[in-house]
């Protein structure tokens, strides 16, 4: 899998844009909180600024953070009326749906099933926290023959997700309660959420009070350690704000787990793109070593590198499955 074909530099630049303009928009003038590591709440270090936003990272447990960071209701007005989120909620997803249907969705939903079944959760109701564009819930239903139940704050998104049929709860997951949901068993699902993510440790509080004993979480995040994010850091594409402000790890994200009394079954780096990701932004690379070897590696020596970073947990795509005990 290539980066383009999910990701189209031209529209992605686009929306990069459109972020950095909102930046002044929404967060130019609003209050900014201080606070420590959203993982193991140690005090921080300063990284760098990236459009008026300062990152730090962890000295304990190599987290990669926004602090201070606006208060949460900048951030919902930013979600709800902002140009880029509209761009992204139209443009964006209309123009690589089936693109992203194919390379994405239709593997993802295969693994969620076969996750759920490892962990005999065959029977539990799915619940997609931010649908988005509805195309993971529509390849779950073509499994499982019934629709997850989607969780869209985003009025763009929640129409859309309206129009295919689907159960949507038009609400941040901080709203929802109890009654909202269906009773029995569930597996809870977020995919590119993690990252977005104003408090994580209020998130999974939150989200522990709507689980029962046995259910499940899944998630998706990017992982600050992956191999693409420490080569390009403040470069990165994947290092901007507003929408990007927690780079956990699979060790940080595993003590932010075990701190708010989640049971950590697994976590794994099955990433495809970090070396594409470099060679399509070789410019931005300041170690020597990724520059010689985006220059000069063969497409069989990517792939093989490729498959190494996954496999040992240095992708910066980063799934965890976690359970309430």
């Amino acid at each position: 899998m290539k980066e383009e074909e999910i990701r189209p530099q031209r529209i992605f630049d686009e929306y990069l844009r459109l972020a950095k303009q909102d930046t002044g928009t929404y967060f130019g003038e609003v209050e900014k909180v201080s606070g420590a590591c959203p993982a193991c709440e140690t005090v921080g270090e300063h990284a760098f600024v990236k459009y008026g936003f300062t990152y730090e990272t962890c000295p304990n447990c190599h987290s990669l953070y926004v602090n201070p960071r606006p208060v949460a209701e900048a951030f919902s007005k930013y979600y709800t009326e902002s140009p880029s989120s509209q761009f992204w909620a139209t443009t964006f997803y209309k123009e690589t749906a089936e693109a992203r249907r194919e390379k994405l969705w239709k593997p993802k939903a295969r693994l969620i099933r076969d996750t759920m079944a490892k962990y005999a959760a065959a029977h539990h109701t799915l619940i997609d926290i931010g649908g988005g564009f509805g195309l993971f819930a529509e390849e779950i239903r073509n499994l499982f023959g019934q629709a997850p139940i989607v969780i869209e704050p985003g009025p763009h998104l929640a129409v859309v997700c309206r129009e295919k049929s689907l159960p949507v709860i038009q609400k941040f997951l901080e709203h929802v309660t109890p009654d909202d949901l269906p009773k029995g068993p569930k597996t809870f699902v977020s995919f590119e959420l993690f990252e977005h993510l104003h408090d994580p440790a209020a998130f999974l509080h939150q989200l522990n009070g709507l689980m029962a004993t046995g259910d499940l979480f899944i998630f998706t995040t990017l992982s600050g350690s992956g191999v693409d994010i420490q080569a390009l850091w403040e470069d990165s594409k994947s290092v901007t704000p507003p929408h990007h402000l927690n780079f956990l790890n699979p060790r940080s994200v595993a003590l932010l787990l075990e701190r708010l009394g989640f049971q950590n079954l697994a976590v794994t780096t099955p990433g495809k793109l970090d070396i594409d990701i470099l060679v399509n932004n070789h410019a931005a690379i300041k170690d020597r070593f990724w520059q010689t070897f985006v220059a000069t590696a063969t497409d069989a020596e990517k792939a093989a590198w490729q498959e190494m970073i996954a496999s040992t947990g240095w992708s910066s795509h980063m799934m965890v499955v976690c359970r309430k005990p």
